[in-house]
């Protein structure tokens, strides 16, 4: 998985908080002091965002951490800045090439979606999507009647449930669908209406609310297995030009 360069919205960055160990920094502030003490220089490039990242276990005191979101122009200029090493270099090289596949991702994607085939199939997904979620709402009353007392979950976790069984994801997106391929979007489609077959399947047949989840997921896994497993880093392998939609 890249652990670098990420999406947000339209845009690519990469994060301070994610380099400064990579570029021989022993601390995240000693590169940050990088940056502003060049701020003017780097505000010539463009707006610099922060956010707020989480800890991890190497954090001083475990202390949420404000870092840089920088664009592609902003990571070339603080490679100039920093100091010079041979991690440094293979960094920069290993970056570019990776905000380089992000900005193809983005415009394939972008040229997927205007795609009138894959809009089609979308907008039936979404149908089969709905229906899908009015069975879930039904379950999770059934759930609660049954003594859950976090059936509302439901809604996340079967989506999470679905997407690991059909998909290798290698980075975050916002909502995968609008990302997948057509034969992908085709895949997630038949397995809502799996899924939402087994809920009914499982509150006909008056089975406890875990014993139907675990139904359903046997079903979506046991879908998976014979339909293969997509892996999904900078889109599917699906060819998503006009024609060329479908696998």
């Amino acid at each position: 998985m890249n652990d670098l360069v990420r999406q947000h919205g339209k845009s690519i960055y990469v994060s301070t908080f994610s380099l400064f160990e990579k570029m021989g920094y022993k601390e995240h502030r000693t590169l940050k002091r990088v940056i502003r003490e060049n701020k003017s220089a780097f505000d010539d490039l463009g707006f610099l965002h922060l956010e707020v990242t989480k800890p991890n276990k190497k954090s001083r005191g475990g202390r949420p951490e404000e870092s840089y979101m920088l664009t592609e122009d902003h990571f070339i200029l603080l490679i100039l800045l920093a100091k010079n090493s041979k991690e440094s270099l293979l960094l920069k090289i290993r970056v570019s090439k990776e905000f380089r596949r992000m900005k193809k991702q983005l415009a394939r994607i972008a040229s997927q979606q205007e795609n009138e085939q894959w809009k089609e199939i979308r907008q039936s997904g979404k149908i089969d999507r709905r229906i899908e979620t009015d069975v879930i709402k039904i379950f999770i009353e059934y759930a609660i009647e049954q003594g859950s007392k976090s059936a509302s979950l439901y809604y996340m976790n079967i989506s999470k449930m679905e997407n690991k069984a059909l998909f290798i994801v290698e980075q975050k997106y916002k909502n995968l669908r609008d990302v997948l391929g057509g034969t992908d979007l085709l895949t997630i489609q038949q397995a809502d209406r799996i899924v939402g077959k087994a809920l009914q399947d499982g509150m006909n047949d008056k089975l406890f609310y875990k014993d139907i989840y675990k139904l359903a997921k046997e079903r979506v896994i046991m879908f998976a297995e014979i339909r293969g497993t997509s892996v999904l880093g900078y889109l599917t392998n699906d060819k998503t030009t006009t024609g060329q939609l479908l696998r």
